[in-house]
């Protein structure tokens, strides 16, 4: 699980800096405010992070036809969260967005690594 755990960091690492820049560029470029734009790069993190974990986190596991929907619904609650704790952070404590999307980051991520672990990515039961 170590390496597992060391390759889901990683593919992360390239997800949050899609993430990341999505965020950034709205932010700053006055498109958006923190919130739709940090969910607008979640959306754009997931897709990188979904083809790169399949590939190189969890091959082997569930056929795409069935690994798809399950991290795509995994997704959605890494979704929820951040727009939870950024409008927590952000919208309520004051929070600059870039420290409080880092501080959501890391939530997301232990919760993602073992939902898509033991469920999204793993074989079938038999």
């Amino acid at each position: 699980m170590p390496l597992q755990f060391a390759r889901y960091a990683a593919v992360g690492l390239v997800a949050t800096a899609m993430h990341y820049a999505v965020l950034a560029g709205l932010v700053e470029s006055g498109t958006a405010t923190p919130l739709p734009a940090t969910l607008a790069g979640y959306v754009a993190g997931g897709l990188v992070s979904y083809a790169l974990n399949r590939r190189l986190t969890f091959a082997g596991g569930r056929p795409h036809r069935e690994a798809a929907w399950r991290f795509a619904l995994v997704a959605a609650g890494g979704f929820a969260w951040t727009g939870l704790l950024m409008a927590l952070l952000v919208g309520r404590l004051g929070t600059p967005y870039l420290p409080a999307q880092a501080a959501t980051t890391l939530v997301v991520l232990a919760w993602g690594f073992l939902a898509n672990r033991l469920w999204s990515f793993a074989g079938p039961l038999s």
